[in-house]
């Protein structure tokens, strides 16, 4: 699966010339690569590489003896057990300490579930879809349980990933990314380690292996046994999903057989059933034509697997040190996340992961307050405007002339920009492309208020990470029978403002992050099928949070891939604007930096003090509200926007470049002054 062509920047050429910026500034002080200190039993492992070379075989430099790309430097030397120096949270508390010592000595002994090289073909990836080139499609249970271990619960999860990768890489015309929350992913936090019932206080439930969910004392007792089980489950697991991606089941020609008996005859079933013959149509076009559809790229696809790094003992176990490269990976699994709760800069499983070369997640959630500008940076870089699709928006990066500003600048408690930041440093010092993904999970309104923040300051940092929207967590409700579940709706929005903030923002929607079943659930309320609060309880399983169904991730799949096609219409639109204006004269204005106004066709205008500076013109003042602007209707009419954010960019001037045959005809400097309060120019 290419992933890349001439016409595109690829994530390693963009890694390749930042590390010339950022060479001087990131020298390491110590050696970044782990010494002595292993784990008990831990040895190299030469077949922690995969067996077989990939069919796009990933070129890695070999890394010097003091550093690696991908291992960053923090306070002191890494090992695998460093992170027991740190304060760790969400561990367990094993009754019997020998008991857990044996079984960890025993996980060490048995074989890896992934490959390092595996990992790094995903991280590539990953690369492309942070520069726009890719799209990440992540999803699985909640949490994985013994009890609902099963071959046709795994393919019929397996299968509905393939339905919604079809719908995505069809509609948006890219790669895409195939990452199942499977093989593994059973460990889960929990805000509060009790639960009472009637009277009762028992340990909370936090993941099969660790507990039990009956609510009785023995099931609740924190049993090292259960990760020995847990491992062979998720090595039964991949060991099925590597049948299903390379045996066939995957292959394009079977695409209209991996409808679900139970959505066959519904509306999105139907959608898929219609979008399934014209790509067989098309494989037929090329087998008429002489092209073969047998080749690999066209009968087998790449799966990965991910989960959250909490149980970090169980992490320790599994983390091998690659014979190839010499850096150390947790092969447990391809990908690893930290959690909101546990992602604390000096905590134990930043320490940990800090020093696994594996693709990593950092998830960000929405609890926002204020905070005062003098205490927010203020450096400024140089910024295009970006014009894609329908939509045209305008981004002013505040500078030192807005520092202490009346307008407050809202972050999160959980994390503010800045954290996020030092954060990704200390994760990726040598901002290695598709190191590190970035999940949001905010809920609609929240994210159009505060995610432009995070973005701004990771682009201000010079950072290159990928930009992924987690819809079902900041959309979690109690319904009137008590039951837990999340309005399709309000997850449908959360989705849409965030493709809406990277327009405005001129970044990369890089994916998804979904909690969703293959199984005919009902957990999740609304779609097109109208699950209603009364339906919960026929068909709700989930043994932690509700997940979508297979059609409501269908249909969820529909609309993603109906952005992502808007966004590549507005792409090529752009591109053709620049062939027809490339000969024109061209105007370059400096504006002063202010808030963020975002301007439709339409002509209305809406943000911060941009807004007010250009003044609103409707029934209110509130500079949130719209506005009739003639001027930035012309505007929005003729001008060309580029997008072009270097990322090592640190002081430039903010700048926009306009072409145009009679620039003064329908933009006058002149209304520019008057009506911006006086912004410098410059030709």
């Amino acid at each position: 699966m290419a992933l890349s062509n001439a016409s595109t920047l690829s994530s390693k050429s963009v890694h390749q010339t930042h590390s010339l910026f950022s060479s001087l500034s990131h020298q390491p002080s110590s050696s970044l690569v782990p010494g002595k200190t292993h784990l008990r039993s831990l040895h190299p492992i030469s077949a922690v590489h995969a067996a077989e070379p990939a069919k796009n075989p990933v070129v890695v430099d070999k890394p010097p003896k003091t550093s690696s790309p991908s291992v960053p430097a923090g306070s002191g030397k890494w090992t695998v057990d460093s992170w027991k120096t740190k304060k760790a949270l969400q561990l367990p508390e094993y009754p019997n300490e020998s008991e857990l010592e044996s079984v960890l000595q025993t996980l060490e002994a048995f074989p890896p579930i992934v490959f390092a090289g595996e990992a790094r073909s995903l991280e590539e990836r990953l690369g492309d879809a942070a520069m726009g080139n890719a799209f990440l499609l992540q999803g699985g249970d909640c949490a994985e349980s013994f009890k609902e271990f099963s071959a046709n619960n795994i393919r019929d999860t397996f299968r509905i990933i393939l339905q919604m990768g079809a719908v995505l890489m069809f509609g948006g015309q890219v790669p895409v990314i195939k990452v199942g929350r499977m093989a593994g992913q059973f460990a889960k936090p929990r805000s509060d380690p009790f639960e009472e019932k009637n009277g009762v206080k028992l340990p909370s439930y936090k993941g099969d292996n660790i507990n039990g969910d009956a609510f009785n004392e023995k099931s609740r007792i924190p049993d090292p046994q259960r990760m020995i089980r847990a491992y062979c489950q998720a090595a039964a697991t991949l060991n099925l999903l590597r049948a299903f991606a390379t045996g066939g089941y995957a292959a394009m020609q079977r695409v209209t057989q991996w409808n679900l008996d139970f959505a066959e005859h519904s509306e999105q079933g139907d959608r898929y059933q219609e979008l399934a013959h014209r790509v067989d149509e098309a494989l037929g076009f090329m087998s008429a034509a002489g092209l073969t559809v047998d080749h690999p790229i066209m009968t087998t696809t790449e799966f990965w697997t991910s989960h959250e790094c909490l149980l970090l003992p169980y992490e320790q176990s599994l983390t091998r040190k690659d014979s190839t490269s010499g850096l150390y990976y947790d092969c447990s699994a391809h990908m690893l996340w930290v959690g909101e709760r546990t992602r604390q800069l000096d905590g134990a499983h930043v320490e940990f992961l800090r020093g696994v070369a594996n693709p990593l997640g950092i998830k960000v959630s929405h609890n926002y307050g204020k905070q005062d500008w003098s205490s927010t940076t203020t450096e400024r870089f140089t910024f295009y405007m970006s014009w894609l699709s329908d939509f045209v928006s305008i981004t002013f990066i505040r500078s030192p002339e807005f520092v202490g500003s009346p307008y407050p600048l809202l972050v999160s408690n959980k994390m503010d920009p800045n954290e996020l930041v030092k954060l990704v440093e200390i994760l990726n010092p040598h901002n290695k492309p598709g190191r590190i993904t970035v999940i949001c999970r905010m809920g609609a309104e929240n994210m159009r208020v505060k995610l432009p923040h995070l973005i701004r300051a990771v682009r201000q940092a010079g950072q290159i990470v990928t930009w992924v929207c987690d819809p079902m967590h900041g959309n979690t409700i109690k319904a009137p029978c008590g039951l837990k579940t999340r309005p399709f709706d309000a997850i449908l929005a959360e989705v849409r403002a965030f493709f809406d903030v990277h327009e405005q923002e001129g970044s990369h929607p890089g994916g998804v992050h979904l909690e969703m079943t293959g199984q005919n659930v009902t957990e999740c309320i609304g779609g097109s099928r109208t699950v209603t609060f009364d339906d919960l309880s026929s068909r709700y399983h989930t043994h932690c949070d509700p997940r979508l169904n297979a059609s409501q991730s269908l249909e969820l799949a529909f609309i993603i891939a109906e952005r992502l096609r808007k966004r590549r219409m507005g792409t090529q639109r752009l591109l053709a604007l620049g062939n027809k204006f490339s000969g024109w004269p061209s105007l370059t204005l400096v504006f002063r930096p202010s808030i963020t106004a975002g301007i439709n066709r339409k002509g209305r205008i809406s943000g911060g003090w941009a807004g007010r500076q250009a003044g609103c013109s409707n029934k209110s003042d509130n500079p949130s509200k719209s506005g009739q602007m003639h001027a930035w209707k012309s505007w929005c009419r003729h001008a060309l926007h580029l997008v072009a954010v270097p990322p090592h960019a640190s002081s430039p001037i903010i700048h926009v470049t306009i072409r145009s045959s009679t620039p003064s005809s329908w933009f006058s400097p002149r209304w520019i002054h008057r009506r911006t309060d006086g912004l410098p120019m410059r030709p």
